[in-house]
């Protein structure tokens, strides 16, 4: 409808992507269920929103449409975007509800009537069961995300949910993948769905560069920060394993000055809140997260992710990397290796058909470098007012009076040096050729002193064999 195309066009979209091509025109005619299988960040939201959009009736007075969520995060964004898409259509009303807000609010806000409501699982059962909204009149439901709303613990709510909806409904399922949980969801709950994928590798990784770094765990947070220091304009992800390792590795940073904060499963969801805030404004440069943590995380302008541990599942690479690389921009994936998992790269390489280059370490001279550079650039525009006292200035000239000025200068980066903790000048790009020759060779010479003379194995001199020998 031309109120659509106008909200498009003020947007500045030109062209649809894979999954918008593919999957609009079958929704726009409504008469069918829908699997969209498809990576995060490949325009999604647009696929189902529009659509959806156009299936609202103008004299509707209840929900029509139902988008289901595993995060609040992504609940947030769904509404931001679908407002935006319906910003020309002022029957259409958007409410988001999900938990960690107050309930009362939000079901005053059903009240006053809904067209669409985008739900977290949990918040929406607890108002199904107050009574606090009606779903008879939904003709539309949408679940994105699906295999991480499942994998999240959310089934028997989904199908709870599902349960209070007209059997009539069109189900629209959107995934990544397709495990045993969502395969059961659309057995039991669609009917005849048309089934669209779109090649992940094509669409998540086209504009991503992929590099492993061959470095010992020892000097990986030491590596990390060259990285950020060689890159002024970095803006991140670091995925950790554990919970404990993001709190680790964000508290180094900070206490090293580095604009970093946690991302993980003990922050509160107000505490959780502040993180992304902080980050989507520009006070945090860098993000630390677990996989589980980071569920819902959709920023633009990522330029890179860290894979501080390699993830066990193939499907949490290709998620963790699809999150740089929004709405064709370039990104760059960086994985964390010693050379004991040189093998699960080339594992990567082969299911995921991608190509990973080997990348340096940036010296510390290099890093060193840059930074002073910028530094030197703050004390030249620093301009002419300052706060130091008279008093002070006189009595710190006559301190440093009997030092040249070349002298003075060497002593004072010295000391910056020192406080910016770039005084450590170590190469840390490990060298994997060397420890995989010197393994072959420690197991070889291990072997070699089981046999004899002609490569026989020598007799064995345990107990059972001497008793034997004995007897």
């Amino acid at each position: 409808s031309m109120p659509t195309l106008k909200a498009i066009d003020k947007l500045g979209f030109e062209r649809p992507s894979e999954i918008q091509k593919e999957t609009i025109p079958i929704l726009l005619k409504g008469d069918r269920d829908l699997i969209g299988l498809a990576q995060t960040g490949t325009g999604k939201t647009a696929a189902f929103g529009l659509p959806l959009i156009e299936s609202i009736d103008d004299q509707a007075q209840n929900i029509e449409g139902l988008i289901l969520s595993p995060t609040r995060e992504l609940a947030r964004q769904i509404t931001d975007q679908l407002e935006k898409f319906s910003k020309f259509h002022p029957h259409v009303r958007i409410l988001s509800v999900y938990g960690g807000a107050n309930i009362g609010a939000q079901i005053k806000d059903i009240k006053r009537g809904q067209s669409i409501v985008v739900a977290t699982p949990g918040r929406l059962m607890d108002l199904i069961r107050r009574k606090a909204i009606k779903l008879e009149y939904v003709r539309r439901v949408i679940l994105d995300e699906a295999d991480e709303m499942l994998k999240m613990g959310f089934k028997e709510d989904v199908e709870f949910i599902l349960s209070h909806t007209p059997q009539e409904k069109r189900v629209w399922l959107f995934s990544a993948t397709m495990p045993k949980m969502v395969m059961s969801i659309s057995k039991k709950y669609m009917e005849d769905p048309i089934e669209v994928r779109i090649n992940p590798k094509q669409s998540t990784n086209a504009n991503i560069e992929h590099y492993k770094v061959v470095v010992k765990n020892a000097h990986k947070t030491e590596a990390l920060k060259r990285f950020i220091d060689s890159e002024q304009d970095l803006r991140g992800v670091v995925f950790c394993r554990t919970r404990r390792d993001t709190k680790d590795l964000s508290e180094h940073l900070f206490a090293h000055n580095y604009k970093a904060e946690a991302l993980h499963g003990e922050l509160s969801q107000s505490q959780r809140d502040r993180v992304m805030r902080r980050f989507r404004n520009g006070e945090v440069q860098i993000l630390i997260a677990t996989d589980v943590a980071a569920r819902g995380i959709d920023v633009d302008n990522l330029t890179h992710i860290f894979h501080y541990s390699l993830p066990d599942d193939d499907d949490f690479y290709t998620h963790r990397a699809g999150r740089t690389a929004r709405a064709g921009k370039e990104g760059v994936s960086i994985a964390f290796v010693n050379n004991r998992q040189l093998r699960r790269i080339d594992e990567l390489k082969k299911k995921l058909k991608i190509q990973f280059h080997t990348l340096k370490i940036p010296s510390a001279a290099d890093v060193v470098d840059q930074r002073i550079q910028e530094w030197c650039a703050r004390v030249i525009t620093k301009g002419e007012s300052s706060k130091v006292s008279k008093k002070l200035l006189k009595e710190v000239i006559h301190l440093f009076s009997d030092m040249s000025k070349d002298e003075l200068i060497r002593r004072i980066l010295d000391v910056q040096l020192e406080d910016m903790g770039l005084n450590k000048t170590e190469d840390l790009n490990d060298k994997p050729d060397s420890r995989q020759r010197n393994s072959k060779q420690k197991f070889q010479r291990k072997n070699n002193s089981k046999r004899g003379k002609y490569g026989r194995k020598k007799p064995s001199k345990s107990r059972k064999n001497r008793a034997g020998r004995r007897k």
